[in-house]
């Protein structure tokens, strides 16, 4: 089968901390009825993009969007037997914020007092000093995709990525990639039935 992963929608990375700072980006055959669809089958993960996940990871994204396809009426079947085949890429890229902060001490303005020609005294205080503190963050960005293909035409019919901060901590992981997931579930042409 001749799986294309529509490479313009891949930004970044994933595994989003906060679903609330994850940039979704879709696309789709509008001449589809998404509607027609009711089983779907996983491809798989797009050659070598799995490589930067465990086993416990890529098994959360996949119960994730299981779900997610569920709630909008698509049973999970075995390979082969799927009306929609879907795959899933994801790449990382790491990245380095840099922050400059200047704080102030002293300083001022001149006061006293002269005469017209400028004779005379004058009091007052001045200078100071600024200090600037330069600090550098280190932070991973994911780009999860996700590419779902009409398996009679074998042809790409819906596409979507997030991308957002990854989050190392497993704990997190495992509350925020259904978060994420359905994030990015948003932008499939068919809503979840419950809601």
């Amino acid at each position: 089968m001749n799986m294309r992963i529509f490479t313009t929608l891949m930004l970044g990375v994933f595994i989003l901390a906060s679903c609330s700072s994850i940039k979704v980006t879709s696309d789709l055959d509008k001449t589809v009825d998404f509607n027609e669809y009711k089983t779907m089958e996983y491809w798989g993960w797009a050659k070598n993009s799995d490589q930067v996940l465990n086993r416990f990871e890529k098994e959360r994204i996949e119960a994730a969007f299981g779900e997610e396809f569920k709630k909008r009426g698509l049973e999970l079947v075995e390979k082969g037997q799927g009306d929609m085949i879907v795959s899933l890429f994801i790449v990382t890229e790491d990245k380095v914020q840099k922050t400059a902060n200047t704080s102030h001490m002293g300083g001022g303005g001149y006061y006293g007092y002269a005469d017209y020609y400028d004779y005379g005294p004058g009091w007052g205080w001045g200078g100071g000093h600024s200090t600037t503190t330069y600090n550098e963050y280190e932070y991973t960005v994911g780009t999860l995709a996700v590419s779902a293909y009409d398996a009679k035409k074998q042809q790409l019919i819906w596409e979507a990525a997030g991308q957002g901060t990854v989050d190392d901590d497993p704990q997190s992981q495992e509350k925020g990639i259904p978060k994420a997931v359905a994030k990015i579930m948003e932008a499939y042409p068919v809503q979840p039935v419950n809601q």
